[in-house]
């Protein structure tokens, strides 16, 4: 996520932390990187220029605090800047209505609403523990509805039928019926993609919100459209009052402009980033979390907190009292370590928010092993029960047959064996006396700068 703009403004950020003094004249030199960065990044011209004139002037008008050096404290200043560029704090969702509260979405064709339908609805009945019922009033997509039905269905929540032959007005108001009789928290409306020069669909949209009332009215919009994004987002908020903005494709948007500039251009806050195709791939957007992976210092609070959510609990306890009885750890431990971790959006996921990634070389933060961890697990499925349990078993004609069974060669058998060996020996060492801080202290050198606590 805005691998580019992290990559430019960390290298500047770094050039100039070791000042031990700030002058206007390597204030300006940075700041002129910092403008190239963002222009790089698809950030709006009038946001750029608003921001490097707010940096310029704090920079040089403050005294700097006698904790951080000066080079340090040009960081802290940047850094608290594009937190209030982005809104300053996460923007939470209204409920401030007799339910059940109406959410109505919109959008562009193809800017993943429908989707992003889906994955309010999961998240505001896990996290929130809201009862959601969800309704299609596109009446002009063939697909639209069904597409709704399938992802609602795949998400637990309750889905209203609608049809192509009806008014979106006239589902809106059933639906609204239904929801009260079935006592629903939420109804979200998901509404036909439109492009905001066509007069007579923002028409009926505008008069489709008058019906409804909707607490929160939420434009979803593609990241990687960059300043578009928020252009559109101004001239859809000027003929629907919007609340807030679903920003999705942030995985895939190497530069931020999107992010960068909607909070300043339209006076809106984005509430949600889609971090992923799949329904569960929704974060919070938290103004200061985005600054800090922007500067490349990571993101540890939402990594925790999709820990918490994502890691089975019941199955960690499991193994660790298991590995507490001296019982080892074998090849069905390793299986299920994989695959908490492909829950968590793999290895990659986990980098983009660990501190110090930024001065990683590009080789090898494009380097991470998903798709080898991905194969370890078919290698594994291929054995029997009893070689997961006892791996030194797997000798000769077994790992022969393990190999045509995953379709992969021997080699790739030796590989899973040796990583399982090298978790043994991890695992003992940690399990020893102080052998949490031996492997840190062995650790230390090995990793990138800033990497370690």
């Amino acid at each position: 996520m805005f691998e580019n703009l992290t990559d430019r403004l960390s290298r500047t950020l770094r050039n100039i932390t070791g000042k031990g003094k700030l002058s206007e004249e390597n204030i300006q030199e940075a700041l002129q990187e910092v403008r190239k960065s963002l222009l790089e990044a698809d950030v709006a011209l009038s946001v750029v220029t608003e921001f490097i004139d707010k940096v310029k002037a704090q920079a040089l008008g403050q005294e700097v605090d006698a904790k951080l050096t000066p080079g340090q404290y040009f960081v802290k200043i940047v850094n608290d800047s594009l937190v209030e560029l982005m809104g300053g704090e996460n923007s939470t969702l209204s409920f401030q209505a007799q339910p059940p509260v109406v959410f109505l979405v919109a959008g562009l064709q193809g800017s993943g609403k429908t989707t992003s339908c889906a994955k309010l609805a999961r998240y505001l009945q896990q996290q929130l523990n809201k009862k959601v019922m969800l309704v299609s009033a596109d009446v002009y997509r063939p697909a639209a509805i069904s597409q709704l039905e399938t992802v609602a269905r795949e998400v637990g929540a309750e889905f209203f039928p609608s049809s192509s032959d009806q008014k979106p007005a006239a589902i809106a108001r059933a639906a609204i019926d239904a929801a009260k009789k079935s006592h629903q928290d939420v109804l979200i409306v998901d509404t036909a993609g439109r492009m905001h020069i066509d007069q007579d669909m923002m028409a009926e949209i505008a008069e489709l919100h008058k019906i409804v009332t909707p607490t929160e009215t939420l434009f979803v919009v593609d990241s990687m459209t960059g300043q578009d994004a928020a252009n559109t987002a101004k001239a859809f908020n000027d003929a629907l009052p919007l609340t807030g903005v679903i920003l999705t494709k942030i995985d895939g948007d190497a530069r931020g402009g999107a992010a960068l500039s909607i909070r300043e251009i339209t006076g809106k806050p984005i509430k949600f980033l889609g971090v992923g195709e799949k329904l569960d791939a929704l974060e919070l957007f938290h103004p200061d979390r985005i600054a800090s992976r922007i500067l490349g210092m990571g993101d540890v609070l939402t990594l925790i907190e999709e820990i918490e959510r994502k890691v089975d609990k019941e199955k960690a306890d499991k193994m660790a009292k298991k590995l507490a009885k001296g019982k080892g750890f074998d090849l069905e431990d390793l299986r299920e370590q994989l695959q908490q971790m492909a829950n968590m959006g793999g290895m990659a996921g986990m980098l983009d928010k660990l501190p110090g990634m930024a001065n990683m070389p590009k080789e090898v933060k494009g380097a991470t092993p998903d798709q080898h961890f991905k194969k370890m697990v078919v290698v594994i499925d291929s054995m029997t029960r009893k070689e997961r349990q006892r791996p030194a078993l797997i000798q000769g004609s077994r790992k022969r047959r393990i190999a045509d069974g995953s379709g992969s060669s021997i080699a790739d058998v030796n590989k899973v064996l040796k990583q399982y060996d090298k978790m043994q020996k991890l695992l003992k060492k940690v399990k020893g006396k102080g052998g949490m801080m031996k492997m840190m202290r062995g650790l230390q050198g090995k990793l990138p700068p800033n990497m370690m606590p």
